[in-house]
């Protein structure tokens, strides 16, 4: 006991920030590595995304107790959630929230009966990249020209506290056409900026131009 009290003693500024540090990160702001390429081209491999996380509730720091809830996700948000039916931590765009119904034909989304408008920015050999308006926010997504059974689904009817969220990247995300809707109790903030991201193809070298990038950017 006797050690312990000379380690607080000793250390009490450094055990202080670090606790606040945590609870911080916990209840207030986090950010999270990007390992994969689902997100492309909005989010690429390396990004150290900052995430809210009294975005959508203030939560009891270290569980996901919501103590109140502060606003409700909305289509176009990029949401960060621990997905039980992943096992695993995601960050994917909120497609349908609660009423809506949602169909996707030839990777085109149909939202309550509106298709949604699509400006092509570039053709490649193997894959596009589309502007999608999606309630007003428009963003890139990533589509392969190769036909998958990725690229539809029947419409989907959107109950409370279920958001429908898909990869930018349509065809190589694991994302509700996988693991099904997502619950309002998984989330755990709304993705905000780039904070930082390593070019793992150079030398873990940052990139200099994805530093405090912007997420909700216009194309």
């Amino acid at each position: 006991m006797n050690w312990l009290l000379k380690v607080w003693k000793n250390n009490r500024s450094l055990i202080l920030f670090i606790c606040l540090m945590s609870v911080f990160r916990s209840a207030v702001a986090d950010w999270y590595e990007v390992p994969t390429g689902s997100m492309n081209p909005t989010i690429v491999e390396g990004d150290r995304i900052l995430t809210d996380k009294m975005a959508y509730d203030l939560r009891v720091p270290f569980s996901h107790i919501s103590l109140m809830r502060t606003d409700e996700p909305k289509a176009g948000d990029i949401i960060v959630f621990d997905s039980k039916a992943a096992n695993n931590r995601l960050i994917k765009r909120v497609i349908g929230v609660p009423g809506d119904t949602v169909t996707l034909v030839d990777n085109k989304l149909i939202i309550n009966g509106k298709a949604l408008d699509y400006a092509l920015t570039d053709d490649k050999q193997e894959q596009q990249i589309l502007i999608e308006n999606l309630a007003g926010v428009q963003h890139a997504i990533q589509v392969s020209k190769t036909p998958s059974v990725m690229q539809h689904f029947a419409p989907v009817v959107i109950p409370k506290d279920m958001y429908l969220a898909m990869g930018d990247n349509r065809d190589n995300s694991a994302d509700s056409r996988v693991i099904g809707l997502v619950p309002r109790s998984e989330l755990l903030g709304k993705a905000k900026r780039v904070l930082v991201s390593l070019d793992y193809d150079d030398y873990y070298l940052p990139r200099k131009e994805r530093v405090l990038h912007n997420l909700y950017l216009a194309p």
